[in-house]
């Protein structure tokens, strides 16, 4: 599953002025409880990567990412400290499970297609960039080309269907009803006026192509080819104003973005800031056992090993060389263990660190502490139907209290059990909430108890439900 998560103003800003490791930590702080091994070594990870960019070409060309490898129970934090590094540093970001590949010659996901995905992240991460900057002039270009269809240069006296006659030919009233125009546009007068557009067709001939090595590998970019092969179809279409003018941005927009530069930015930011955040390593760590499907799990591992070490990648927009993506591998590592891996995978992992099993107490900091905390949502979510909601202090302990103990009890999956029990709490309120507007309600340990008391006592309903 790819995610990125694009840097806010304030966080680009701290990013720019490069963070020290302490303040790297701190900045995770607000978003991860605990854990602070794994961010000081995320925080090393990020800062080496801004001392390389100072080092001269080809000394800095030898300086390898240190890449690391998480170990802890899931529900610890691994993923939120990757994700939320990407995000300080504005990094393309993808998330894939090491479980879903498998050695070349089976059925299945190529490992070479992690970079591939990263690179289609970072393109799309560039180009909503560069429409930031051609937002403005792409809006102006629009509303001019609409004028053109109100109002076409070379008018008629009359125009019945603008609703409105020129007094005159000249340019200066053209001008005039031109201007009345547009101001009307801007003020939405004129959104429900029906006008004709010329849009293109996007209908292209349906090819299947049978490969061996599946459709991602192909370097020919078939819809790319396909207006070139056919031509490109315009059709007239008849729509409202306000509906036009947003097609007309839009193809303002691609009109105006130089694809070829974004790609280029895009392979640049991938080879020299990307991070693939490997979930699952675990799962290929066990040794061979000459039977079922355990068979592969050391042919992906050795699948893996050339793109973590450094090695160009193919992809439908160029070569990509993988020598200084930052890869942060996790794993509960329950059965396995890391030096399960094969030898020259482990030694690409110079950096690991355990991650510490939650406590009642982090629960409690997890419930209220980060800056989208699970309080702070549920709270927001009700105060959009007119409902003040209040936790008490006890009451918050009494769902830690409670999460921890289901977590001891049945299946540890960490602060994800919070999601779960806090659910089964608000039921009620949630439920009801828009017949109860304006209401301020608190929510104490009692109320917590009698929600849950009966479901936490039946062991075996609590293992379906908690």
């Amino acid at each position: 599953m790819a995610i990125y998560l694009p840097a806010s103003a304030e966080e680009e800003q701290l990013a720019l002025d490069e963070l020290t490791p302490r303040e790297i930590v701190v900045e995770l702080d607000k978003h991860v409880v605990g854990q602070k091994d794994a961010k000081r070594a995320v925080a090393i990870a990020l800062r080496n990567r801004m001392r390389r960019q100072k080092l001269p070409e080809d000394l800095a060309e030898e300086v390898i990412p240190k890449n690391i490898i998480m170990i802890g129970p899931t529900g610890v934090g691994k993923t939120e400290i990757a994700r939320r590094l990407a995000k300080l540093a504005n990094s393309p970001f993808l998330k894939v499970e090491a479980s879903k590949f498998t050695e070349v010659g089976y059925v299945g996901r190529d490992v070479e297609s992690m970079i591939r995905d990263l690179l289609e992240i970072a393109i799309d991460n560039v180009r909503e960039e560069k429409l930031e900057d051609v937002a403005d002039k792409a809006e102006l270009n629009a509303e001019e080309r609409l004028l053109d269809i109100l109002l076409p240069p070379a008018a008629p006296a009359a125009h019945p269907e603008a609703g409105f006659t020129l007094e005159a030919s000249s340019g200066d009233s053209y001008s005039r009803t031109r201007e009345k125009l547009r101001q009307q546009l801007r003020e939405g007068k004129l959104d429900e006026r029906v006008v004709e557009i010329e849009t293109r067709e996007r209908n292209f001939p349906s090819f299947e192509i049978i490969s061996n090595q599946g459709v991602e590998e192909m370097d020919v970019n078939i819809k790319d080819m396909l207006p070139n092969i056919f031509g490109q179809r315009t059709k007239k279409r008849k729509m409202k104003v306000n509906e036009a003018f947003e097609y007309l941005i839009q193809e303002e927009e691609q009109r105006l973005i130089d694809m070829d530069q974004v790609t280029r930015v895009a392979i640049d930011r991938v080879e020299d800031s990307g991070i693939i955040f490997l979930d699952e390593i675990d799962k290929i760590a066990g040794r061979e056992g000459g039977h079922g499907p355990d068979v592969s799990r050391e042919g992906v591992q050795r699948d893996i090993l050339p793109i973590v070490e450094g090695t160009t990648v193919n992809s439908r927009y160029g070569m990509v060389r993988t020598d200084h993506i930052l890869f942060i591998a996790a794993g509960a590592f329950h059965v396995s263990k890391p030096s399960d891996l094969i030898p020259e995978l482990q030694g690409r992992f110079p950096i690991r660190v355990e991650l510490q099993s939650l406590t009642m107490d982090d629960f409690i900091r997890i419930l209220t502490e980060p800056k989208s905390s699970l309080v702070k949502q549920y709270t927001a979510l009700l105060e959009t139907e007119g409902v003040k909601l209040e936790f008490t202090k006890d009451a918050l302990a009494e769902i830690a209290r409670f999460a921890f103990r289901v977590n001891e009890g049945t299946e540890n999956i960490g602060a994800r059990r919070l999601h779960t029990i806090m659910e089964r709490v608000l039921d009620d309120i949630s439920f009801s909430a828009p017949e109860r507007k304006g209401e301020h309600i608190t929510v104490d340990a009692e109320y917590v108890s009698k929600a849950l008391s009966d479901i936490v006592k039946d062991q075996d309903l609590s293992r379906y439900i908690l």
